[in-house]
């Protein structure tokens, strides 16, 4: 192995000195000491050529996510964060000075200056931050089938159902307006109106349906879907020059991975569709941090995967990137893991067979290094420290180089709760989102469609009911109401005329047998 400094220095400078601006993440080691010289930099341009933020649990993953979003908002570029155990509300206050971030500002030559950022709070549940909710159109078909849990023939119905629902002018908003028109479809008038088009719905594919929402409306998880719908664009801010970072608090819904992880791709996918085409800018528009990513992957259908893979190739285009957090690199697959050209890895255990697989998979993933073998280095990084390789403004993999972690400069865990009430308060986005809207969807227009149906089939059952009525009686036609009151009053005038003839009958025999 290479040992020389100033050999390693001018690699490092070579590497990692890009033309305009950039964020600097750390200084090299070598040697077991940090190279203060070396200076690992990262071109924001190359920022939406998106990035892997791996390593073991306590290595350090929260902090790296918090010093690249604090230099990023720095430099004016907003940023999107999952925010997984609330504690990187931090951000809304200037760390505290102590001595060792003076020293770790020192070595890596960033003096430590404590700063705030501007944050927006955000949730789920609107418990936590200023609710975030979406339509079940926008959510589509193939996310929505993870979330339910349906295999292929049930995903294949669902879609049918949502190209109907467009094809139509439905507005599909919350769960209830599937599940309404799922029933429509499949038993009620609209199962012949979609044969043809569409296919026949199996009764037993839409009770399975049907169940798979219920039970995803038991657990709470409705909520996500109706409106006001979260607006992508309102990602996308600055405040005094700074890029404000948006925050997901999910600390209260950690118990539901797929729900979380499947609403942050659909974040995504509704930024790839909002977002205009803008090439390779000087620095990215957004970047959005996924962390948890192995979750996202977890039991992946085709369908989801191919989704994956055709937002992270060509959402940069639209000037978003995306890093992924998690704990390996072997968490995702190659097909979007070849598509990450920013790696910062954190230290990997080896203590179990799988530990050891995995890190060999690792170590293949990385260019040559002459100045580290790979697998050593990997293995004895300590808290805050990376290896890194990052692409050059030149879209070049850079020198792969352990790094000590420039500190981040905020708080580095939650604010008090009070603090926190506050802003969330202050948003302007409360008004805006926290009080959901119930208005005239694809439910209630199916009602109307029923109850139009019901009333149609019922003039008709009447109808049948009158013609049933006058074949029983000859065939002759319907009385008007003048004939009807004629034959009344003459079967009137026959009981009466009858009365009478038998009462003059019996008194002419009554007065007969009194002569005798």
């Amino acid at each position: 192995m290479e040992t020389n400094e100033s050999a390693f220095i001018e690699r490092v400078k070579s590497s990692y000195s890009p033309k305009g601006a950039s964020i600097q993440l750390g200084a090299g080691i070598l040697n077991g000491h940090i190279v203060t010289d070396a200076r690992v930099n990262l071109a924001l341009k190359m920022m939406n050529r998106h990035g892997l933020i791996a390593g073991a649990t306590g290595t350090g993953k929260t902090r790296t996510l918090q010093l690249i979003a604090e230099q990023l908002s720095d430099a004016g570029v907003p940023v999107f964060m999952l925010d997984v155990k609330g504690d990187l509300s931090g951000l809304a206050e200037p760390g505290v000075t102590n001595p060792a971030l003076l020293e770790r500002g020192e070595a890596v030559g960033v003096p430590f200056v404590p700063a705030s950022f501007p944050i927006e709070l955000f949730s789920l549940t609107g418990k936590l931050g200023t609710s975030m909710r979406i339509k079940v159109s926008d959510f589509g078909p193939v996310l929505l089938s993870r979330i339910l849990d349906l295999n292929d023939t049930q995903t294949g119905v669902l879609a049918a159902i949502f190209k109907y629902a467009d094809d139509t002018k439905l507005p599909l908003v919350d769960l209830n307006d599937l599940k309404k028109l799922l029933s429509y479809l499949s038993e009620g008038p609209g199962a012949d109106e979609i044969k043809d088009d569409y296919g026949k719905i199996s009764t037993s594919t839409a009770g399975t349906i049907l169940r798979k929402i219920v039970a995803v409306e038991q657990q709470g998880l409705a909520h996500i879907f109706g409106e006001t719908a979260f607006d992508v664009k309102d990602l996308i801010n600055k405040v005094d020059g700074k890029g404000v970072i948006s925050l997901l608090n999910i600390s209260d819904v950690q118990d539901q991975p797929l729900l979380f992880s499947t609403f942050l791709l659909s974040l995504l996918a509704q930024l790839f569709k909002t977002l205009p085409e803008v090439g390779d800018l000087d620095q990215p528009k957004l970047v959005f941090f996924f962390d948890e990513a192995h979750l996202l992957f977890n039991g992946a259908s085709k369908a989801f995967m191919s989704q994956i893979e055709q937002i992270v190739r060509l959402i940069r285009s639209k000037g978003v990137g995306v890093f992924f957090c998690t704990q390996a690199s072997t968490d995702i697959p190659e097909s979007v893991l070849g598509q990450l050209g920013n790696r910062v890895q954190h230290a990997l255990r080896a203590f179990t067979p799988n530990d050891a697989e995995n890190l060999r998979k690792t170590v293949k993933t990385y260019p040559h290094s002459d100045f580290y073998a790979i697998d050593s280095v990997l293995t004895s990084l300590g808290i805050g420290q990376a290896l890194i390789t990052v692409l050059n403004d030149k879209g070049i993999p850079t020198e792969v180089v352990a790094t000590h972690l420039v500190p981040a400069r905020a708080v580095m865990g939650p604010i008090p709760s009070a603090e926190y009430q506050q802003l969330v308060q202050q948003s302007s986005f409360v008004e805006k989102y926290q009080e959901r809207q119930e208005n005239r969807s694809a439910a209630e227009i199916i009602e109307e469609k029923m109850m139009t149906f019901q009333t149609k089939k019922a003039q008709e059952e009447a109808q049948k009911e009158a013609a049933k009525v006058n074949r029983s009686s000859g065939g002759r036609a319907r009385q008007t109401p003048l004939e009807a009151a004629t034959n009344q009053a003459s079967r009137t005038l026959a009981r009466e005329g009858a009365k009478f003839l038998g009462k003059l009958a019996t008194g002419i025999l009554n007065s007969f047998f009194k002569k005798k």
